[in-house]
């Protein structure tokens, strides 16, 4: 095949009831909420381990008594 020519593809004939796309979309909004959490989590805990690591570098330690 030539670098000159090209595929062209056309979708006709896509027919989605107008309910089912909404069950559909209300579907997809639930199963992020868990989703979402779960990436919270995880930046929450690589927060925590970084700015203890950082805080660590950048502070100096405290006088003596």
């Amino acid at each position: 095949m030539e670098k000159s020519e090209k595929t062209r593809v056309v979708i006709s004939g896509l027919e989605i009831p107008f309910w089912d796309l909404v069950w559909f979309m209300v579907k997809l909004a639930l199963a992020s909420i868990p989703a979402l959490f779960i990436i919270y989590l995880i930046f929450a805990f690589l927060g925590m381990i970084f700015g203890g690591f950082f805080h660590m570098i950048v502070m100096p330690p405290p006088p003596p008594l």
